[in-house]
């Protein structure tokens, strides 16, 4: 694959990395973008949700060499600090021995990004282009030029689709025989809110936690910027009873916050004007398989798997296509056909695994997250897991700390969930929580 010419359709995260990793095998790489520049441009505006990125997205992160440079704009965030209607607070680590998600922005993370691949010769970034069509006979893509209006033909060797959840190269393959693809969206949508850094610049919370505002049938969450301020999200139905279609007034909008989430309003100045001029966008999950099209073209990141945020790996699992990749990439790199095929056979499992977790952890973090038995589950898991780390890695930790598959990890945690069932069955359990009785019961259902 050396030396060849292949085109990047998308210039997002996994876009750039993977226009980075191409790059150092030697190949000369177009990377395409229906949007303008993103360093030019004067705000970042629209999918702006901070990101949370974990053990995956750096590892895939080191590849390129690129790690300490990321962390040094990112925040640690060691644990989930949950706020009830009374403003009380419950906090919960997120690992051990100070294991963290780091909070870091998406515009910043793909300019850094983008600037990192500039520093090669053989990457050429093309922006203001719409990908119209691919010629799969020719491997020929066809864009459209927002400035000239002109319509431009390239060739390559290989096309990689990197162009996110409504991708323009999937749209293509979808047009194919035996091509399966789905897409479900969630009756919740979200808007982004915010809460400045305090008059000298200090952040209005602790920084180093994830806050979540957990209210049952929807939630707010803030993530810590490096200026002092948050990036807040509320995740709501888009229709209904209370939902973002009838708070259709800054009375309603005030009093609904007032109420539901008393504690963070004075901490949100500009609420009413960031409510009704932020956009309030979809989520939806994407699944599609295969990913690639014989040796010519191939999906990653969203295109291939677009999920719902809820476990913070949306980003994280599409930077983990570039590692894996390249590490079947070193297996396969003499026969095309056999590393796409064997890339996509290997990831679809994956990425059908991370969308069902991020579903569910959606119903954990707005329902359960405030819930006695659901805080009593996890503090058993957790001393049990200390006492016997090789027999138990709670679900979360394989998922965010680790590097074990996805799918593996979704096979292991229904396990330990039906485990975790019967001993909260126990009787008197959150008396008795803490006994040696409750340690034996796990071991021996675990045997």
């Amino acid at each position: 694959m050396e030396e060849k010419k292949v085109a990047v359709v998308g210039a997002g995260l996994v876009g750039s990395l993977l226009a980075v990793l191409l790059a150092k095998k030697g190949m000369q790489v177009d990377v395409f973008e229906r949007r303008p520049d993103l360093r030019k441009a004067k705000a970042i505006g629209g999918r702006s949700i901070n990101l949370a990125l974990s053990n995956r997205g750096f590892k895939a992160l080191s590849l390129a060499g690129f790690e300490q440079e990321i962390r040094d704009i990112s925040i640690p965030m060691y644990g989930r600090k949950m706020h009830d209607v009374e403003g009380n607070l419950t906090y919960q680590a997120y690992g051990k021995d100070n294991e963290a998600i780091y909070s870091v922005s998406r515009g910043q993370l793909n300019q850094k990004l983008m600037n990192l691949a500039d520093d090669f010769e053989n990457v050429n970034y093309r922006f203001d282009r719409t990908c119209e069509d691919i010629d799969l006979k020719k491997n020929e893509i066809a864009f459209e030029n927002y400035n000239s209006k002109e319509k431009e033909h390239f060739s390559y060797d290989h096309i990689f689709g990197t162009d996110g959840a409504f991708s323009a190269v999937r749209g293509v393959l979808q047009k194919t025989p035996m091509f399966n693809y789905s897409q479900e969206y969630l009756p919740h949508g979200y808007k982004e809110l915010s809460f400045p850094a305090n008059p000298d610049g200090t952040h209005c919370m602790d920084k180093n936690c994830l806050h979540i505002w957990p209210r049952g049938e929807f939630m707010m969450i803030a993530l810590p910027n490096l200026d002092g301020s948050f990036t807040v999200t509320l995740f709501f139905p888009m229709k209904g009873e209370v939902s973002f279609e009838s708070l259709d007034s800054e009375k309603k909008v005030v009093d609904f916050f007032n109420t539901t989430f008393p504690d963070a309003v004075p901490h949100m100045p500009t609420l009413v004007e960031d409510y009704f001029s932020n956009p309030t966008s979809t989520l939806v999950t994407v699944r599609c398989s295969p990913w690639n099209y014989e040796d010519k073209v191939m999906l990653l990141g969203d295109a291939s798997h677009a999920i719902v945020p809820f476990y913070g790996q949306g980003m994280n699992s599409g930077l983990e296509d570039c590692t894996v990749f390249f590490e079947m990439y070193e297996k396969h790199k003499n026969d095309v056909q056999k590393l796409f095929e064997s890339f996509s056979e290997q990831r679809v499992p994956d990425g059908n695994a991370i969308a069902d977790l991020a579903l569910y952890n959606y119903i954990e973090m707005r329902d359960l997250a405030g819930d006695k038995n659901f805080l009593l589950r996890k503090k058993i898991e957790r001393k049990f897991s200390d006492l016997y780390p090789d027999k138990w890695m709670p679900l979360y930790s394989q998922v965010t700390f680790s590097y074990i598959r996805y799918s593996v990890a979704l096979a292991a945690g229904n396990r330990q969930r039906k485990i975790m069932d019967e001993v909260m069955e126990m009787n008197n359990i959150h008396d008795n929580w803490d006994d040696q009785e409750v340690i034996d019961k796990i071991l021996l259902l675990l045997a």
